[in-house]
């Protein structure tokens, strides 16, 4: 079966096998498949009041610095916030992730 992640605060995502609301939660969960294949990972942008995806991003990105990514399929970049989705495409994308921007 798949390993679909999704990180976002409203949208029900259903493909995904499971969902994290907050951006500590979504370190949380990726932290838990930190050796495993992830098929694909769903990433909102603004996570509700000043919350928002970068503290996934960075440790995405952190751990791609140290040599060691996360192995993912896909990232999806689903969020309203078009500045926001750029700022994390560019990001991902920097670090060799594969990375599209989508609809959820």
């Amino acid at each position: 079966m798949p390993v679909i992640l999704g990180i976002d605060d409203l949208r029900p995502l259903p493909r995904a096998t499971r969902i994290a609301r907050t951006s500590r939660e979504g370190v949380r969960l990726l932290q838990e498949h930190r050796d495993g294949f992830i098929d694909e990972l769903w990433l909102d942008h603004d996570l509700g009041g000043d919350d928002s995806i970068m503290p996934v991003v960075t440790l995405m990105e952190e751990a791609a610095f140290s040599g060691r990514p996360f192995q993912i399929g896909m990232v999806f970049v689903h969020s309203a916030n078009p500045i926001g989705a750029e700022t994390v495409v560019r990001s991902l994308t920097r670090w060799n992730y594969q990375v599209r921007r989508a609809t959820a």
